[in-house]
């Protein structure tokens, strides 16, 4: 099994997940699974519209989103760890008040 990343995008100031998200999501639960991995790590990410308090409470709930989404999918709980970085760590650079689409998301880091 070798390291993979699969990102989960949102729409604008939301964190339910898309049918395109929960596709994705999938495919990571079963490549985690299928490689019997040792760790699964969610990071959820906003982009720079709103202010950074409320970026930083936004991103939590995508990385919670995704987390359940995975455990739903089979994951243990116990090689799951969740993360999230608010408007700080974007896929994109941007301004101020941004909205980029790219920055709206949840990473999910799997490593064998």
């Amino acid at each position: 099994m070798e390291a993979r990343q699969f990102i989960v995008y949102f729409p604008f100031d939301q964190y339910i997940l898309t049918p395109e998200a929960q596709t994705v999501v999938t495919e990571a639960a079963n490549y985690a699974r299928n490689g019997n991995a040792a760790r699964v790590v969610v990071v959820g990410h906003a982009d720079t519209s709103g202010s950074a308090a409320y970026n930083v409470r936004l991103s939590e709930r995508r990385a919670k989103a995704v987390a359940d989404a995975l455990v739903s999918a089979g994951i243990n709980q116990t090689s799951l760890s969740v993360d999230w970085k608010g408007e700080t760590m974007p896929a994109v650079a941007t301004g101020d008040g941004v909205k980029e689409p790219l920055n709206r998301r949840s990473t999910i880091d799997i490593a064998p």
